[in-house]
């Protein structure tokens, strides 16, 4: 709301988010309560956004949480919960706000994936699957979208001074696996991390606030320093086993 902006906050803890936005009281802000995994709640939000504001220009879909442990450590339904917030959660919104931006032939989506979606991670593999997904739900509906004038930029950030990796925040996996006792307490080192990142949230929305007001703005942004230099020699290795492989690959074409 700095840069002027009306701005609709959600979640499903309303009173959370008076308490944070205290003091900011202004006909520039509307608080809608929106659980993400609810196709229904997720309709109504951009039905009251469009009410109160008669437009919608960006959508930030940042609603997610944290699964750790172990693969062998995470039941199935574990995993689907997470899929449910982290990845169908941005379906819902985007299917409700594409009718929309495509009536207004304009809008900008930024859909909130992480370091992890793009280098996987140890401990990490259910969060990573759903950001990696979403990416890939991303990179392939911006090209369905842009003939009606409608951006859409993947957004990875890296470690931030949020609440992201708060023990107390994070689910674990239920099962314990004897081979993988001896890798380290995982609660133990994500309570080292929290408190500790380097990224700045408030530095972090200012940043985004400049991408939506980019005419040409990035397809993926990477967020962070420490994100650049995680990221890179992910890119590195890709580039690096195909290259090597080369032959080995072009020896599957066929003969017609």
């Amino acid at each position: 709301m700095k840069a002027g902006d009306w701005v609709v906050a959600t979640g499903r803890n309303v009173g959370k988010i008076k308490a944070a936005l205290e003091g900011i009281a202004s006909d520039n802000l509307a608080i809608i309560e929106l659980d993400v995994t609810d196709e229904a709640q997720a309709k109504e939000a951009i039905a009251a956004t469009i009410s109160r504001f008669g437009r919608l220009d960006v959508l930030v879909n940042n609603a997610g949480y944290v699964l750790s442990g172990k693969f062998e450590a995470l039941a199935t339904s574990q995993v689907r919960q997470l899929f449910d917030t982290n990845f169908f959660g941005v379906i819902n919104l985007m299917r409700a706000a594409l009718p929309v931006m495509r009536e207004q032939r304009a809008g900008h989506i930024l859909n909130v994936s992480s370091v992890a979606g793009v280098l996987g991670m140890a401990n990490s593999s259910a969060y990573a699957s759903s950001k990696f997904a979403l990416e890939e739900l991303s990179l392939s509906v911006m090209h369905e979208v842009a003939p009606f004038g409608i951006k859409l930029t993947v957004v990875e950030p890296g470690y931030f001074r949020t609440d992201l990796v708060k023990p107390s925040n994070i689910k674990f996996g239920e099962n314990k696996v004897a081979d993988y006792e001896n890798g380290g307490d995982t609660r133990q080192n994500m309570a080292k991390v929290h408190g500790n990142q380097p990224g700045d949230p408030d530095k972090f929305g200012d940043v985004l606030v400049q991408v939506v007001g980019m005419e040409t703005p990035p397809r993926i942004f990477v967020a962070g320093s420490d994100a650049l230099t995680m990221i890179a020699p992910s890119i590195d290795m890709r580039l690096e086993d195909m290259q090597a492989f080369t032959d080995l690959s072009k020896s599957t074409d066929g003969q017609f």
